[in-house]
């Protein structure tokens, strides 16, 4: 469903669903990103997985660097909005490489639709995830 990185017409129709079930707060972790559009100006939402280590809250690119939502939050300079039963303004800043591999373990064990994208079993030592962590952005959740 999502061939280079761009979403197709099931992809776009299942995103749809998700974005009402997370912005309502219906489910846990999901939670809706909304971000500038780096091209087009415009309000983009897209339904994403919220990673919690201990009191921090991460977002993972299962698509790595060419996903849009991590081009546009980088053009918005991290500002954004999360929605999930309520609105929360955060500014999301990339995390270091050496916090990635914890969140994206994290984010495997919490989000069972991403494992296919990411090629670590959610099981293995975190020392697998920071073999392949550089490919995956991950951006730290903060208040703004």
């Amino acid at each position: 469903m999502y061939q280079g990185a761009r979403a197709n017409a099931a992809a776009r129709r299942y995103a749809r669903f998700w974005i009402a079930v997370f912005s309502r707060g219906l489910l846990p972790r999901g939670v809706v990103l909304e971000v500038t559009g780096r091209r087009s100006g415009e309000l983009r939402r897209f339904p994403l997985v919220e990673a919690r280590i201990d009191h921090d809250r991460f977002l993972v690119s299962m698509l790595g660097e060419g996903c849009n939502w991590v081009r546009n939050v980088r053009a918005a300079g991290g500002a954004a909005t999360l929605r999930h039963g309520g609105v929360e303004r955060v500014q999301l800043v990339e995390a270091p490489v050496d916090q990635k591999a914890r969140a994206i373990k994290r984010y495997l064990e919490v989000a069972p639709g991403a494992r296919r994208h990411i090629p670590v079993d959610r099981s293995a030592d975190v020392s697998v995830f920071e073999a392949i962590a550089a490919r995956y952005p991950v951006f730290r959740i903060t208040a703004r």
